[in-house]
């Protein structure tokens, strides 16, 4: 695959604002992440159901109860991940959106039986699918954002070691998100110089040099800020940033291949160079999970 100045460019203007964008909401406040995500969340859940509809014609044609009855369900989980830790006129955000989820999840199955024309097991299927695939993945990752999990030490920058230990959670979805965003630009870059033997048919642009290249220089880039400039184990810095890397190459060939079967090339155009949404989000939304199930059980 020849190298592209011209593409380069476009997508890494368009990456340094996403990682500016994503710094801010992660940095500034859990109201800013909450926030933030709640956006890519909606997001998200418009170009999936656009996408599912183009190559299920039945689910094309859900109720508007179902389309955004599971929407607002979905983003009643992310609120709930918020572990009290937000409020809105005295009322725990956490609580609106257990109460917001649970009748969601009672009417939507209600709303099935009564106004749908037929009772479709696939609609029904596909929306619990999006449920895992993109709500259950933000909810994780609202919740490695409360600090729950793990709460770092501080390191070779005093304050901004002190300030991630005092201000819990901000760490680890940084180290999520930098490990992905770094595993993608070194793919494309090792691709694009050295890149010769296809990867999948799913993405025809991928290549084993590419992918195997950006695993690596993931890794050892992560691993190396981590153990120098925070002082932490180098154990959860390489483990973190392997499974980003392998989890966020799995989860951009399982959109590929969402795209293909729906016969479009981007999930939107929202940005410039990576599509849509989903485009965007696609490595986050299946490494979050695997991220969790690490910091829960071997941390």
């Amino acid at each position: 695959m020849a190298f592209n100045w011209q593409t380069f460019r476009t997508r890494a203007l368009t990456a340094l604002v996403f990682v500016a964008v994503m710094a801010c909401g992660l940095l500034v406040s859990t109201w800013t992440f909450f926030l933030l995500f709640s956006m890519v969340h909606f997001g998200c859940w418009i170009e999936y159901q656009k996408l599912v509809g183009r190559f299920v014609p039945d689910y094309a044609g859900i109720t508007p109860l179902h389309k955004y009855g599971v929407i607002l369900a979905g983003w009643g989980m992310l609120m709930y991940a918020t572990q009290g830790s937000l409020t809105l006129f005295g009322v725990s955000v956490a609580a609106i959106g257990f109460w917001l989820c649970l009748i969601c999840l009672i009417a939507l199955p209600l709303a099935e039986i009564l106004f749908a024309r037929k009772l479709e097991a696939t609609n029904i299927a596909w929306s619990t699918l999006g449920l895992l695939y993109i709500s259950l993945s933000l909810t994780l990752y609202m919740h490695l954002r409360s600090g729950d999990l793990w709460r770092p030490e501080g390191g070779m920058f005093d304050a901004l070691g002190g300030r991630l230990a005092q201000v819990s959670g901000y760490l680890m979805p940084l180290i999520v998100m930098a490990s992905i965003w770094i595993n993608d630009t070194m793919a494309y870059l090792v691709g694009s110089m050295i890149g010769r033997t296809p990867f999948s048919k799913i993405s025809p642009k991928k290549t084993w040099e590419g992918t195997l290249g950006g695993i690596i220089l993931c890794i050892v880039t992560v691993t190396l800020i981590g153990v120098y400039a925070l002082h932490g184990q180098a154990k959860d810095y390489i483990a973190i940033s392997t499974i980003s890397a392998i989890a966020g190459t799995v989860g951009d060939l399982l959109e590929s291949k969402l795209k293909r079967e729906a016969d479009v090339k981007d999930s939107g155009d929202i940005m410039p160079g990576h599509g849509g949404f989903l485009d965007r989000f696609d490595s986050l939304l299946l490494a979050v999970p695997f991220v969790w199930i690490y910091a829960k059980f071997f941390m």
